[in-house]
């Protein structure tokens, strides 16, 4: 089990052992705290493909892939996710505060 230096690799390699057996695939997250590492994991138990970070920008490029996942698990994996990594940012409502009412 070789480390993956390039996330744009390992999410291309995930993708495409993903689509290959999709019913054997995992993917897995670990974090450990003291160390403040996260480790993900994908493997169909033939390949196993890990990338491991220690950056906290990288839990964005996480949620993005997590989608990416869900979608192809929600949708089947020949759906096509330029859709889902095209739309990642939706509009929040402002948040009030508790002071007084004008």
């Amino acid at each position: 089990m070789v480390y993956i230096l390039s996330w744009d690799d390992f999410v291309e390699r995930s993708i495409q052992l993903f689509r290959a057996s999709p019913q054997n695939t995992r993917y897995v997250m670990k974090y450990r705290h003291s160390d403040g590492k996260l480790v993900l994991k994908v493997t169909d138990d033939k390949e196993c493909l890990k990338y491991k970070t220690d950056q906290a920008q990288d839990a964005k490029k996480m949620e993005k892939l997590n989608n990416i996942f869900f979608t192809l698990m929600a949708r089947g994996p020949e759906t096509d996710i330029t859709e889902v990594t095209g739309k990642e940012q939706t509009a929040q409502p402002a948040k009030r505060g508790r002071g007084r009412k004008q």
